[in-house]
Parts: C-alpha cells; sequence; structure tokens
C-alpha cells in the first residue's frame, strides 16, 4: 500500500466462474428493502447486504478489467474517474483512491468506477475490504456532492479487525447464489498505523461521582464483561479495561460510565442534588450587564438577530476588503466557507431575505463574535451590531411616513451608551470605512480608544446586494459598550439656574461635537448643561459657514449666580471659541 497512513489495512479475495445472472434470494431482497437499499444484482446485493449485517462496507470489482495489482495511494491532481452512477469527477491530490497498475478503479471509501464495476457479463469478481482511517474520509464525498452508505459508515469509523470476517462471509453467500470457485484471502497490515487499544483506568469512586449513586463492584465488572471490555482489578474498587475494536468509541473514563449508566438504565438512575459549594459570581459596579443592552435595543423596537458566523466570502469581501477572513477547511456550501469578520455580512443577509418578503421596516441587533486573523493568530471579538432600514415608526394614520435616518440611528447608540454611565464620555467623529457611505460614516471614541462605527451602507455594496435603501450599520466592541463607571450621589443644588444661549458663526468643516466638548471644558463645574438646539446653513452667513446655537445651563451647589459671574463666564467660552474655532458671535 502506498498511503498506510489513510489505509492500514486491506484484504480481498478473486471468486472465479460467478454466475452473475443468478437471482438474488428473495429473503435478501427483503432485507435489503427494509434496510433502505435497492437490490441490483446478486454480487451487489451480497455486498451491501454484508454491509448492513456486520457494518463493513465492501466493493466488488470485476476481475478481467483490473490489470496487474490494486493499489491503495492518493490521487494525481487533475485525474479523473467515471462513477458507477455516471457522474465524472476530477480527483485532487488529497482523494484517496483505488488503483489498479494503470488506472483509478475507485474512490476509497465512497464509491466505486464505472469501467471497473461487476455486470451481467461478469464471471470473475475482486472482493474487497478495507480500513479507511476516517480522518481520511471525512468530507470528501461531500467535496464532489455525494453521500453514499459506504462513506456514511467509513466517515464514522468502522472496527478495523472486522474486514477478513467480511470477506468470508460475503464469499460464502455469493458462492451460495452463484457459484464460483474460492481464491485464496490476502492480507496486507499496517499495524503502526492501525488504531492501538489502551487501556483505560475505571474507578469506582469516579463512578458514583458521576452517576450520583454507588454502583457496587460486581455491577461494574458484570455490565463491562457483558459489552464485551476485557476488565482487570488493579486496586480495591480500580480496574484497567479494555475494549473490543468494534467499540472504538470508547476512549476514557466518562465512556466507560457512560456505558454502565445506559446498562443499568437511565430512568433507574437515583436524582440527587449535587453536592457542591455554589460561589455567588462577583459582578463589578462599574460594568454593564449585555443583557441590558438587548433589553434597552429591544424597547427601542429592535429585534435580536442570530446569524451563522460562517458567511458568504463574496459579502465578506465587499463588507471588509482589506481583511483575509479565516476559510473553513470543511463548509457546510460555498457560501457559508469563511468566518466573519464583521456581523454585518450576516445581519445584511436577514435584510435581505425580510426586503425579498415585503418587509420593509427591518431594526435588527445582534451580539456575537467576529473573528479576526492576524500575524499573532486568530483572535475572537465579541461586538454588538444592527442593521436599521425603512420608517421610523409604524405605519398610523398620523405617523409613520418619516424614513429612519443617521441621527435616529446615533441617538439609539447614544442611549445604548449611556446605560453604563460614569464620566466617560463618548464622540462621535467623522471617519471612512470600505463598506459604508463617505458621507455618512463615524468612527465612536470612548475613552480615546476607538470601539466602534456607524454609518449608511455605500450604494455601490447596496447594488451588489440588491438591496433597497438605505441601510444604516452600526458595529462596536461589545467590551466598550459595557464599561462604564461607578454610581455616584451628588445633592440636587437648591439654588436657580441661569441659562444663556450662544449663537455661533463657524465653518461647515466643524464638528459640533469638538465644539461643545471644548464649551464644557471652558465653563467647568457651573455649568450643568449644554444642547445644541438650532443647526442653520444659509447664504446670508456666507459660502462655507453655518450656525450653530447652543443653550448653556448654569447653576452653583450652594448660592445664586450674580450676573458678573454668569457674564464673565461666558465670555470666556465666547474667546475660547473664537481662538479655538475662528467662531464669531451671530447678530
Amino acid at each position: 500500500m502506498k498511503a498506510p497512513e489513510h489505509c492500514a489495512h486491506y484484504a480481498g479475495r478473486v471468486i472465479k466462474g460467478v454466475n452473475a445472472q443468478a437471482l438474488t434470494p428473495l429473503w435478501m431482497v427483503e432485507k435489503l428493502r427494509r434496510g433502505g437499499i435497492r437490490s441490483i444484482d446478486p454480487v451487489v446485493d451480497v455486498t451491501n447486504y454484508v454491509m448492513l449485517e456486520l457494518g463493513q462496507p465492501m466493493h466488488a470489482f470485476d476481475l478481467a478489467n483490473l490489470s496487474e495489482r490494486i493499489e491503495v495511494r492518493l490521487a494525481s491532481e487533475g485525474e479523473t474517474l467515471v462513477l458507477l452512477d455516471g457522474q465524472e469527477i476530477t480527483l485532487k491530490d488529497d482523494s484517496l483512491v483505488i488503483a489498479d497498475a494503470e488506472k483509478v478503479l475507485a474512490l476509497a471509501g465512497v464509491m466505486g468506477g464505472q469501467g471497473s464495476g461487476v455486470s451481467a457479463s461478469t464471471t470473475d469478481v475482486f472482493l474487497e475490504s478495507a480500513y479507511f482511517n476516517p480522518i481520511s474520509i471525512a468530507g470528501r464525498a461531500r467535496s464532489f456532492g455525494l453521500h453514499t452508505d459506504s462513506s456514511h459508515r467509513f466517515e464514522r469509523g468502522v472496527d478495523y479487525e472486522l474486514q477478513v470476517k467480511a470477506v468470508q462471509r460475503a464469499s460464502a453467500l455469493l458462492t451460495q447464489i452463484c457459484g464460483g470457485e474460492l481464491g485464496p484471502v490476502v492480507e496486507i497490515t499496517e499495524a503502526e498505523h492501525l488504531p492501538q487499544a489502551k487501556q483505560i483506568r475505571l474507578r469506582q469512586a469516579r463512578v458514583e461521582q458521576l452517576l450520583g449513586f454507588a454502583m457496587s463492584a460486581e455491577q461494574i465488572q458484570e455490565v463491562m464483561l457483558r459489552l464485551g471490555m476485557q476488565i482487570e482489578a488493579i486496586a480495591a474498587g480500580e480496574w484497567h479495561v479494555l475494549a473490543p475494536s468494534y467499540r472504538f468509541d470508547v476512549e476514557i473514563e466518562e465512556d466507560l460510565i457512560e456505558e454502565l449508566g445506559r446498562i443499568y438504565g437511565y430512568s433507574n438512575l437515583p436524582t440527587r442534588m449535587p453536592d457542591m459549594s455554589m460561589q455567588v459570581q462577583k459582578i463589578s459596579e462599574d460594568q454593564l450587564a449585555a443583557s441590558r443592552i438587548a433589553d434597552c435595543l429591544v424597547d427601542l423596537d429592535y429585534q435580536e438577530a442570530i446569524t451563522y458566523s460562517f458567511v458568504d466570502p463574496k459579502i465578506q469581501s465587499l463588507l471588509d476588503p482589506e481583511v483575509t477572513p479565516l476559510a473553513l477547511a470543511n463548509p457546510i456550501s460555498a457560501e457559508l466557507s469563511v468566518m466573519r469578520t464583521t456581523l454585518w455580512a450576516g445581519l445584511l443577509k436577514a435584510v435581505q431575505h425580510n426586503q425579498n418578503r415585503q418587509q420593509n421596516r427591518i431594526r435588527f441587533f445582534e451580539m456575537g463574535h467576529r473573528f479576526i486573523v492576524s500575524e499573532s493568530g486568530m483572535t475572537e471579538q465579541n461586538v454588538l451590531a444592527g442593521a436599521v432600514t425603512g420608517p421610523l415608526r409604524e405605519e398610523a394614520w398620523a405617523d409613520g411616513k418619516q424614513a429612519v435616518d443617521f441621527y435616529d440611528v446615533k441617538g439609539d447608540l447614544e442611549m445604548i451608551l449611556g446605560l453604563a454611565g460614569g464620566d466617560v464620555s463618548c464622540q462621535f467623529e467623522a471617519a471612512n470605512h470600505p463598506s459604508l457611505h463617505p458621507g455618512q460614516c463615524c468612527s465612536i471614541v470612548k475613552g480615546g480608544q476607538k470601539i466602534g462605527y456607524l454609518g449608511a451602507l455605500h450604494p455601490k455594496v447596496q447594488q451588489e446586494l440588491s438591496l433597497d435603501g438605505p441601510i444604516y450599520l452600526f458595529e462596536l466592541q461589545l467590551s466598550g459598550v459595557l464599561s462604564g463607571g461607578k454610581a455616584s450621589f451628588s445633592e440636587v443644588s437648591k439654588f436657580p439656574e441661569v441659562r444663556r444661549d450662544l449663537a455661533v458663526i463657524v465653518d461647515q468643516d466643524v464638528a459640533a461635537g469638538l465644539l461643545l466638548q471644548g464649551v464644557e471644558r471652558v465653563a467647568g463645574e457651573l455649568l450643568k448643561n449644554v444642547t445644541l438646539f438650532d443647526v442653520y446653513e444659509g447664504a446670508s452667513l456666507g459660502n462655507g459657514k453655518k450656525s450653530l446655537a447652543m443653550g448653556l445651563t448654569l447653576q452653583h451647589a450652594s448660592r445664586t449666580l450674580n450676573d458678573s459671574e454668569v457674564n464673565s463666564l461666558i465670555d470666556s467660552v465666547v474667546s475660547f471659541l473664537k481662538q479655538e474655532f475662528n467662531a464669531t458671535l451671530r447678530d
């Protein structure tokens, strides 16, 4: 064998003078039918029957179509094979095949080839039975769009000592039905590549701990022997157990204990509360629970979505073209073949699905992991993401026609970010993102750290995905959303507030948020609140100018403010705005 690590045990036998036109006995046809397999011809029926009887898939070749020898090897890239169902496949260099000296005969563990299969004219048969490493077979059938009874069993593992017995059983049935002269059984074994049975330590104390009651040593030994296990006592209440080859699924002590529970009867196991000390998990006062975020978004009329962690690589490249995603080795389908680097990939598929079903008002959010590959390896980041489109509110006689816009979604995020409390403020700063609209995109900064993005989906991406828009997206690192500050108390002042309004003219590219932050910094402790209540742009202001009107609420904790104090503070604010932003007071 050229690939012993993939096929460590191979057995075969030649049977000459077979009457392939004989009829399969009715009892065998009926048993095959009840097993979900249709009768084809006596040779194939015998191999299928042995597979059902013993669990060992087999294959029969027409000896006349074989050349010189049989070998198990990996295919060469580009080799082709016409399968028994007539489908022609192009093999890959990791495809395990059965071949002779000239050609490929079968896709190992999956399906035989059309050119070497038995037919009504077959007189000489070569029966094969093999043990294939489950890892070598897993996913190979699916990669060619196939799923057979053989691949189903080989992927899950078969008894590595069953091959010769299966050949002998099939030979006896075949000669009984079709006649023929039996040749010797040829067997090749690569022992170092076969699974190695290992002793498993079984402890009576561990059995009691997991099953919840004390099973006697006699019961344990009896059950193990009934299951075909070899059991040897090594101490009081301890044994070494060796599982038979057909129980290759038994590898650790817990597997043995599971068998004890199964044979004893799950319904017979006593009910007992676990005897363990429970420690209450500490919750930091400055940390917000993720469920609180979810509840708030639901209150804001969002619906929680749960999407796949693996996504379509085409959508992934549209949304995050600068990042190479982690490709799955064995994907469910081509459309779910890479790990997401952004939750937008799944959310936009959900939006597309709903819009295709005449649902025009969509407000989704999701909390989940994204997977980022870097030079140091793969990291998982827990994020909060959302997708919003359609009317701002449900349709009603007095409302429902106003479409959601950037500032509506921004307001929702400000409410979410404010839940954690504390003195750390969040800023929305103009930014660029490859999948967001250049004029409607901002980064979200908290405590000097960028934690996410908000913006409208780029029109080109929207067109590629055939979506109706505009669609607004956000994605934030959940750790940044949940971190806040400890609650604190400050006494409410008994003294009156003073309200002063300022309207200043600044350049259009001046961000109102930065201007308000500057006002808060200069005004100091006397400033209780500052609100932007008007934005105006017009020809009367001049090209490239805008007017920002803000209301400043001032208050002292222990006395009434006098006019001179208020005027002095307002003068300081005006002076700062002029120096920092070249702002002038509007007449």
